[in-house]
């Protein structure tokens, strides 16, 4: 039987959730302690703030997700914009597994007859394809600020994430030899 537009809705979130963990960990790894902390001004995140908020985001929407509803009351977010005691490069990134763990433990088995159900983000019913569109989006958001931090600060150390500067034509030769 072939896929069903849910089977192959489904493939592509969870190709996108997982590449959008890989990206902020390869540029994460580019970057030192000290830059992880570092705030461009003080009214920007630092990178630790920004993994620190999609892991608490990811935590509170995906734990208990289909019983509960996704803004966790114990939550508390203003507190993923400060740095607290204890808040160190290695207990962020353990809260950034345990956050992409939540949500890997309920996407990957889903099933195309999911889709249908209807769970609750801060009391307002969101159907399953919109609740992971708008933390798709979400995350997406914040993925494209720590790319940008992480660059800023690796500076002329940068290792592109995507086709480098200059090797479009190279990179689309080699994509077009695919069979």
């Amino acid at each position: 039987m072939p896929p069903t537009i849910g089977d192959l809705y489904l493939e592509d979130v969870r190709r996108q959730f997982h590449g959008q963990k890989k990206l902020v960990e390869k540029a994460l790894a580019q970057v030192n302690d000290e830059q992880f902390f570092e705030k461009l001004d003080s009214e920007s995140n630092s990178l630790a703030l920004i993994v620190k908020h999609i892991a608490g985001n990811a935590r509170s929407r995906w734990t208990d997700f289909w019983n509960s509803d996704g803004e966790k009351p114990a939550r508390r977010r203003d507190s993923e914009f400060e740095l607290e005691s204890g808040d160190s490069r290695s207990s962020l990134m353990e809260r950034w597994e345990e956050g992409y763990r939540s949500l890997f433990e309920i996407v990957d088995p889903m099933g195309p007859a999911d889709l249908d159900r209807t769970i609750s983000i801060r009391g307002e019913p969101h159907s399953v394809v919109k609740a992971i569109n708008r933390q798709l989006a979400h995350y997406a958001y914040h993925v494209g600020q720590i790319v940008f931090l992480a660059k800023h600060f690796a500076g002329s150390r940068w290792e592109s994430l995507s086709v480098p500067k200059g090797k479009s034509e190279e990179f689309n030769a080699r994509m077009r030899e695919k069979p």
